[in-house]
């Protein structure tokens, strides 16, 4: 017989084993993979993501016109094949005819027009609606100044989408690889509504469905039977982690197979020890401080500019990280093909001089030993990003800046930034090979991904006559003078490029690295 307080306690126990999803010998089971994800989603709603841990599980549940291959390159998804105009405006897609929903239901090119459709849909609130606002009427959609359905994508017929764009974009089909060009179910939530998302009602076209969700605890996917290739791994469990340290705990007592990061401190003894398990690459991204520009004191150019010109990128990659990341003084990252940003203006200045020009700045705007200048510095909770930080606010220190740093989780972090609750943000930027992709985030109307509001006509005036370009190298040269705009008047503090750093399970066959860092289960098995 258990008195009350020991059978409390077991209860405990055994509800903290099934709330986190783990059971003993979970690991000998072939048939769940257990990945450990950076936090908990907000939503599984592909037109309403926003984080890239979402992106993760999306990639798992959905598939969009193109799709990635096990090594990151872009390669055929719903659409079997495309043809493009000679002007670049229209494109065809010939879909695939064997292609399903998850509840055997066909896939149909009426499925995509849809889906276009309530992207771009007010109703909707997309915060990544613009991702697709090359497509014809979509930013007058967006704004409520035309109906849904003058929006230039049309079923010719079932197995043929027709995408009209508004101005050529020659990255198109990269762009179609993000959730917001996958399908959704219209034939689900025209019966159930916003609900469409819960797991009993749940319908992708994927090579997983959602299972269940257990909030904080784990989100449990299964085969789609009906998915092209059916995946070699029946289930996959993603588990929520706090951070890095909670991360590589959970793997070395086996209670993860795959993890996306772990502490820096730990690499050299794992690269002697557990090499088979080690899995290291540049990531293609950007990583940087964005200043809040429609808030005093960061509403003034000279603040910002004496703020850039105390951070020293190569002591942050170098001395602080350690990790494989790349300094950066660019805001398109140098890893681009075909694209060489213009560096901060004041790059080639020795870093001595430097801070007596920041110190001489902030005297000009009033700022000095008896009036300082006091920031709040956001950041997220991992002891990598705290790392940063600390850094930061020293060398703000050197220029007589009082810094207080505030720390959130990836939900709160990023909820902070796209709706302006900040001063100084750390935030990132992971995945398109061109330089687009990243100077977007600056023009003044793009919404809330925009986090700091900067808002320059010269600067939106030569991304718009960039996007008007059809060829590549014309659109470089116009995008490298708007950057070179958004760097003078100090938008952003570019800080550096990423490194993967993941622990994976030796047993696991079909992972490759690459600089997307996409690594879709459906590719993943077990070897004999």
């Amino acid at each position: 017989m258990y008195s009350g307080i020991v059978l409390l306690r077991i209860l405990n126990t055994l509800l903290t084993f099934v709330l986190l999803g783990l059971s003993l010998g979970t690991l000998a089971d072939d048939s769940v993979l257990i990945i450990a994800n950076a936090g908990e989603p907000e939503t599984l709603d592909p037109h309403r993501y926003n984080l890239r841990l979402e992106e993760t599980l999306l990639n798992d549940l959905f598939l969009g016109l193109t799709t990635f291959d096990a090594e990151g390159n872009i390669v055929p998804g719903v659409a079997r094949h495309w043809k493009t105009s000679s002007d670049g405006l229209t494109w065809t897609f010939y879909l695939d005819a064997t292609a399903k929903w998850s509840n055997g239901t066909r896939l149909v090119a009426q499925d995509f027009v849809y889906s276009f459709q309530r992207l771009q849909d007010p109703k909707t609130a997309a915060s990544l609606a613009y991702f697709m606002g090359m497509i014809e009427n979509a930013t007058a959609i967006n704004a409520g100044s035309l109906p849904i359905t003058d929006l230039g994508v049309v079923a010719i017929d079932d197995r043929t989408l027709q995408i009209s764009l508004e101005k050529p974009y020659p990255y198109l089909l990269e762009r179609l690889l993000y959730p917001t060009a996958f399908p959704v179910p219209r034939h689900v939530i025209a019966t159930v509504g916003e609900a469409w998302i819960k797991p009993e009602h749940w319908v992708s076209n994927g090579a997983y469905k959602l299972k269940s969700w257990v909030p904080q605890a784990s989100i449990e996917l299964e085969a789609n039977p009906h998915f092209v290739e059916p995946a070699a791994i029946s289930r996959v469990r993603y588990v929520p982690v706090i951070n890095e340290q909670a991360a590589y705990n959970r793997y070395r007592s086996d209670e993860l197979h795959v993890i996306p990061s772990f502490p820096v401190g730990n690499l050299e003894r794992l690269k002697r020890q557990s090499s088979e398990d080690l899995r290291l690459s540049p990531l293609l991204s950007m990583f940087y401080l964005v200043f809040n520009t429609q808030s005093a004191p960061l509403d003034n150019v000279i603040v910002r500019q004496a703020l850039s010109l105390a951070v020293d990128q190569d002591i942050l990659v170098d001395k602080v990280l350690r990790n494989g990341a790349r300094a950066e003084v660019s805001f398109a990252p140098s890893m681009l093909t075909g694209y060489s940003g213009p560096p901060l203006p004041h790059h080639e200045v020795a870093f001595s001089k430097r801070i007596a020009q920041a110190k001489a700045l902030l005297k000009s705007q009033g700022y000095g030993a008896d009036n300082p200048l006091r920031l709040e510095l956001r950041h997220l909770n991992s002891l990598e990003n705290k790392k940063i930080s600390l850094a930061v606010s020293g060398m703000w220190k050197n220029i007589g800046v009082v810094t207080e740093l505030r720390q959130g989780d990836v939900r709160s972090h990023f909820s902070d930034l796209r709706q302006g609750k900040f001063q100084v943000g750390w935030a990132g930027w992971v995945g398109e090979n061109n330089a687009e992709h990243y100077l977007s985030l600056l023009k003044s109307d793009i919404g809330l991904a925009n986090y700091g509001r900067f808002s320059n006509s010269t600067f939106d005036a030569l991304m718009n006559q960039a996007q008007r370009q059809a060829a590549t190298a014309d659109r470089n040269n116009l995008l490298l003078s708007a950057e070179q705009v958004a760097l003078h008047f100090y938008a952003v503090v570019p800080l550096y490029s990423g490194a993967v750093r993941r622990l994976v399970h030796a047993g696991l066959s079909g992972w490759h690295e690459n600089p997307r860092d996409m690594h879709p289960s459906r590719y993943l098995s077990w070897k004999p």
